[in-house]
This record gives structure tokens, C-alpha cells and sequence, in this order.
């Protein structure tokens, strides 16, 4: 394993283990409201800061770009985090959440990894290298029709003036495809793609730290990944639509006609 992805490892590790402590305390968290339907919570920080302190005690001249704490500048390799990616379902104890890392090098994704930690599913992935859950290479789905396809989705909550385009999206989707499931949590979703549990993924309206580690498992399990656009610019604009070979221009099809 590259000294880099080894890092991520263990700093998601670290914080899916803090995470899980406090699974059955949620009751006395502070949650703060950092706007609409967006939930910050002192574990969100204390799990951040634990990532935070592993990068920098390994690679101390590296930047960061980090949900909580947002940039620090540094040199050509930049880790994106989120500590706790599914905040919401966390706070509701919905099992449904997980730690995202991924080291990018003049902007380019080399090492991935998302952290289920009830689960205890690590997905990994370099740049060049595959992708792997937990010791297990990974490869995307193989199924080739839409009509048989389980497509993953988000909603826009912090973007509703998508909401109109993503309604439209829903539906062709959903009459068009074998279903749509709506978990809430970003990375986990992308790392379903790469694994083949979702056969397909759209949304709009994400974060850099919500995609970028999901994207580069997709590209290593042999997917497709854009904006709605068919551009390469989804870690940019936060909008995206994945998938196996097969299924990804099917999809990506539906939505762009589903745009207003």
C-alpha cells in the first residue's frame, strides 16, 4: 500500500472509531445549524481534527481542504475530508454515514478512501492501482440495461433552486429504471457504484469533500463519472452522474434531457 493511501487509513480509522463511541450517546451531542438541513456536530470536529492531526504529523507541508475547518494552503498535495459524510442520519441514528479522504496531487485524485465504520467496509482506491473493499479488488456492476438498473440518488437540500430540474430527474429516472434508492451519504452511494450495489449515481449540489474520494473508486472499479454536461467538471460545479459503462451514458442521457 502507497505511504499516502496507508495515512488515509489510518486517520479514517481513527475517526470511524471515535464516530462509533459515540453512537449511542447521541442525545447528548451539540449540534450546531450551519444552514438549512445542514447539521454540524461536535463530532463532525472532533473526528475532523483526529484526521487532521494524523495528515499533518505524517505530511506536514500538505494542503488540506476540510468540511469543517475548510482550506489550509500547503504544496501540490491537497487531502479533502469529511469527517462524517451523512451528519443527519448520524444525529437520527440512521446506520447510514461514513469518513471520506482523498489525497490529490496539482489536482489530480491519486488515493481514496471511504470508511463505513458499522459496517467496517473500507473502500480504498490509487490512482492506477484498482480499488479495493477491505482486502477485495473491486469492479463496478455488469448489468447493461437501465431497466434493470439500482440507481443511487441525493436530494438537493442544499440547493433547492435544483430542486425543479432534479424533480424532472427523478421522474424519467424512476420511470425509466428497476429503482432509485436515496441513502444520504454521498461518498457511501459512489462507493456502492464502484462495488456494483448501485449500478448507477446522480446529484446535484455536492461538496468537493462529499465526491472527490467516491469518484476515483469509480474510476479504479472501471466506471464513468461527469457533470450532467458529460464534461469532467463535477468536482467543480457539485453536480454528477456515474455508473458502470453501460448504464452511465444511459443515465447521463436522462438527465441532461431532464434539465430546464
Amino acid at each position: 500500500m502507497h505511504p499516502l493511501l496507508n495515512t488515509a487509513v489510518k486517520a479514517a480509522r481513527h475517526a470511524g472509531n471515535l464516530i462509533v463511541r459515540y453512537v449511542d450517546q447521541i442525545d447528548r451531542i451539540e449540534v450546531e445549524e450551519k444552514g438549512r438541513n445542514d447539521f454540524v456536530s461536535e463530532v463532525d470536529r472532533a473526528a475532523e481534527d483526529a484526521i487532521i492531526d494524523i495528515i499533518e504529523h505524517a505530511y506536514p507541508g500538505h494542503a488540506i481542504l476540510a468540511e469543517e475547518s475548510g482550506a489550509k494552503p500547503g504544496n501540490d498535495f491537497e487531502w479533502v475530508i469529511d469527517p462524517l459524510d451523512g451528519t443527519t442520519n448520524f444525529l437520527h441514528g440512521y446506520p447510514q454515514f461514513s469518513v471520506s479522504i482523498a489525497v490529490r496531487k496539482a489536482r489530480q485524485l491519486e488515493h481514496a478512501v471511504v470508511l463505513d465504520p458499522l459496517r467496517n467496509e473500507m473502500f480504498t482506491a490509487s490512482n492506477g492501482g484498482g480499488a479495493h473493499l477491505n482486502d477485495r479488488r473491486m469492479r463496478v456492476s455488469r448489468v447493461l440495461h437501465l431497466q434493470d438498473a439500482l440507481i443511487g440518488t441525493g436530494f438537493p437540500f442544499k440547493a433547492l433552486n435544483q430542486l425543479d430540474d432534479w424533480i424532472g430527474m427523478f421522474r424519467k429516472v424512476l420511470l425509466r429504471s428497476s429503482g432509485i434508492r436515496r441513502a444520504g451519504s454521498a461518498a457511501l452511494d459512489l462507493a456502492y457504484v464502484a462495488c456494483g450495489r448501485f449500478d448507477g449515481f446522480w446529484e446535484l449540489g455536492l461538496s468537493p469533500w462529499d465526491m472527490a474520494a467516491g469518484c476515483l473508486l469509480i474510476q479504479e472499479s472501471g466506471g464513468l463519472i461527469s457533470d450532467p454536461d458529460g464534461q469532467q467538471e463535477h468536482l467543480s460545479s457539485g453536480d454528477i452522474v456515474a455508473g458502470n459503462s453501460q448504464i452511465y451514458p444511459q443515465l447521463l442521457e436522462l438527465i441532461r434531457s431532464a434539465i430546464r
